[in-house]
């Protein structure tokens, strides 16, 4: 464990993790303003990722404000008082660089991928966006259109759209459960002055976490950002954080949500609320969730695809959140074969709760946890969002060794006991597809 930067004082830099002949060392730096910056050092790759974490996404928005974390990752690309929107775009693809962002249900991060030579720029144009944003109502309205058209996009794609009809149906109307794009009405409904006032509310230091990765020097990734942020006047000063407004809305019955829609598949997912992200059973529930829907070898996989050929796409997920998670299956397959994957993906869960899994899946599933983990670690990308994730939602950094030594670690007995407590809760079934009002709470 690592201690928190809550008991770091202001103005110093602690060593998170000492690495390996300085490789893999993780520093963190605590300015006085309370802006966090920390670094993961990788001296044999030739690239470094800068990201800029803050703490506010979707699940931070009032009804009246739906959508404006996502509206507003748009308009900051948009230009500052020293850079226009072709000026940030060309400064990256000048240097052969990538700038991007996303928004989540509890964050939103602003991050670039650059040649190790090029992280000053990086560091110059990423925090020039998140700190001096004009947010000018041409810019606002120009984005409008934009983000509409991906609300339509969504509505178009009914695989990335029952995810968010999933949610609503499992956590209700709540700021956890609503579409982090917002809806049409919302979006046409937010002016220039409310997504202005939303960034100078949220977009301030202690809601803010500076992480880079790759082949970079601590040190100087602190000059870089205290030189960048101490020019910049989006944000003066420090405020203290909001709290999430709206917590969990969990069924205490069983939720059908049917979208009747022209597809030529039906879509489905099954699920309940699931474990928040400081539980420790999220590593039981994880090879749990492999062995169930995680790969070829997985029991859906084998029943629903390999067996009957009912569906080309099947699979299990997980999500955490700050006091809450989901479990989810998800299927795709033709209408008509709809009630035959539900009643086998029904059955399977049921089966997974009842009597856990066997000692070949549990070895299989932990094996598919602790290889997809590692693998994933081999950029200096995701090495960056894993320690800018962890610095911005977690009280600590765990060093990946801990969690491969935590996922070695469960037992059948875990499994078991997580299934039963997570499997059998009351939970939602999402459908889309030309099912028209048809009945499938059965």
């Amino acid at each position: 464990m690592t201690q928190s930067a809550r008991a770091q004082e202001p103005g110093t830099t602690v060593t998170l993790h000492p690495g390996d002949d300085g490789s893999g060392a993780v520093r963190r730096t605590v300015l006085p303003g309370g802006l966090r910056i920390i670094t993961e050092a990788i001296p044999s790759t030739r690239s470094a990722s800068f990201g800029i974490w803050a703490g506010v996404g979707s699940r931070d928005e009032t009804p009246e404000d739906a959508g404006a974390s996502h509206y507003l990752e748009h308009v900051l690309f948009k230009g500052t008082r020293r850079r226009s929107a072709l000026e940030i775009s060309a400064a990256l693809d000048a240097v052969g660089g990538d700038l991007n962002a996303f928004t989540a249900k509890e964050y939103t991060c602003y991050y670039a991928r650059v040649l190790d030579a090029d992280l000053p720029i990086a560091v110059d144009v990423v925090s020039d966006m998140v700190a001096a944003s004009l947010n000018r109502p041409e810019d606002v309205e120009a984005e409008r259109n934009v983000i509409l058209e991906e609300i339509h996009m969504r509505d178009d794609d009914p695989g990335d759209l029952i995810h968010d009809e999933f949610s609503t149906a499992l956590f209700g109307d709540v700021p956890i459960g609503r579409p982090i794009l917002g809806t049409v009405d919302s979006i046409n409904a937010l002016s220039r002055d409310r997504i202005h006032a939303y960034y100078r509310r949220h977009y301030v230091p202690s809601r803010l976490v500076v992480a880079a990765a790759g082949n970079v020097d601590h040190d100087a990734v602190v000059r870089l950002v205290t030189t960048a942020f101490a020019e910049l006047p989006g944000v003066e000063g420090d405020l203290p954080a909001e709290p999430r407004i709206g917590g969990p809305a969990v069924p205490t019955a069983p939720t059908v949500r049917v979208v009747d829609k022209d597809t030529e598949q039906a879509h489905i997912v099954l699920g309940t609320a699931g474990l928040c992200r400081t539980d420790d059973r999220r590593f039981a529930l994880g090879v749990l969730n492999a062995a169930l829907g995680g790969g070829m070898s997985s029991r859906l996989f084998q029943e629903v695809r390999e067996k009957r050929g009912l569906a080309y796409s099947v699979y299990s997920y997980t999500a955490q959140y700050a006091d809450t998670g989901l479990f989810g299956v998800y299927a795709g397959c033709q209408p008509g074969k709809a009630d035959e994957v539900l009643s086998i993906c029904r059955d399977e869960v049921a089966r997974v709760a009842e009597t856990s899994l066997t000692e070949e899946e549990l070895e299989r599933g932990k094996g598919q946890l602790r290889g997809g983990m590692v693998l994933g670690l081999e950029d200096s990308g995701s090495r960056m969002s894993r320690i800018g994730k962890s610095e911005l939602v977690y009280e600590s950094l765990l060093p990946v060794d801990e969690v491969l030594a935590k996922i070695d670690a469960v037992t059948l007995d875990d499994v078991r006991e997580v299934g039963r407590d997570v499997l059998t809760r009351p939970g939602a079934l999402t459908v889309i597809g030309p099912f028209g009002d048809r009945d499938f709470t059965l």
